[in-house]
C-alpha cells in the first residue's frame, strides 16, 4: 500500500470489530479495493466475511493524514476511535460498568468468532494467530470476560505484564485463591498456565502461554 486509505476506506476501516477485525460495512466494490491494497482479505469459507489484514490494523490505528480539505489536528479523541481495548491491570478508568460488562461480552465473542475463522477445523477451545501476535492483551481479555476484576486506582485486582520469554505472559493477583481462579480461566480459555515463584521478592505469579492443540 503505497499511500493512505481514502477517506471512504477509512470510515470502513474504522468501522471493523475491534477485536477480530472483521469488517461490518463496505460495498463490494470497496471491500475488493481494501483487498487488492492489502488491507484486508476475504475468509475463503462461508459467509466469506472480509478481515482487516496486519496491514490494515496498522491503518486503523495510524491517525488519518492531515490534508488541505481537513484542516486541524489529525489526531482524533480517545473517543472517536470506538477501539476496544483491554484491561491489563492499574488503569485509571472505572470497572465493573454495565456499559463495561457490554463491551468486554462484544469483545469477547468476536474473539470467538475470530478463533472459529481462522484457526484450523474452527476450533474455538484454543487461541488464534491474532492472539499470539498480542498476548497481553488476549490474556487479559480472557480473564475480564470471565469476570475478574483487573487492578486499578479503586480495586485490586489481576495484572497481566509481558516476560522476556517468547509467546508468554506474567499474570499476578493479590492472593493465592485469586491466581488460582485466574489460571483456571486462562486455562478453560486455551492457554497453559503455569505458577511460579519470583527468587527476588518471592511473589508467585502465573505465566502462561496460549495453547497450540
Amino acid at each position: 500500500m503505497t499511500r493512505p486509505p481514502t477517506a471512504a476506506q477509512r470510515r470502513i476501516i474504522d468501522a471493523a470489530d475491534p477485536v477480530s477485525g472483521r469488517l461490518r460495512s463496505g460495498t463490494e466494490a470497496q471491500l475488493a479495493a481494501l483487498v487488492r491494497h492489502g488491507l484486508a482479505f476475504r475468509h475463503p469459507r462461508p459467509p466469506h466475511d472480509h478481515f482487516l489484514t496486519p496491514a490494515g490494523q496498522r491503518a486503523r490505528d495510524q491517525p488519518p493524514e492531515p490534508t488541505e480539505a481537513t484542516p486541524g489536528p489529525a489526531t482524533p479523541g480517545p473517543s472517536a476511535t470506538g477501539i476496544f481495548t483491554a484491561r491489563v491491570g492499574d488503569e485509571n478508568e472505572p470497572t465493573g460498568t454495565p456499559s463495561r460488562a457490554r463491551e468486554v461480552h462484544s469483545a469477547w465473542q468476536g474473539l470467538l468468532e475470530l478463533r472459529r475463522m481462522t484457526n484450523p477445523n474452527g476450533a474455538t477451545d484454543r487461541p488464534c494467530a491474532w492472539e499470539r501476535t498480542h498476548l497481553i492483551q488476549a490474556a487479559a481479555l480472557a480473564l475480564e470476560a470471565a469476570g475478574h476484576r483487573p487492578a486499578g486506582a479503586d480495586s485490586d485486582g489481576y495484572r497481566v505484564r509481558a516476560t522476556p520469554q517468547p509467546e508468554a505472559v506474567a499474570v499476578y493477583a493479590p492472593d493465592a485463591e485469586t491466581l488460582k481462579a485466574c489460571a483456571a480461566t486462562l486455562h478453560t480459555a486455551g492457554w497453559q498456565p503455569g505458577e511460579y515463584t519470583e527468587p527476588r521478592t518471592r511473589t508467585r505469579y502465573l505465566l502462561a502461554s496460549p495453547r497450540r492443540t
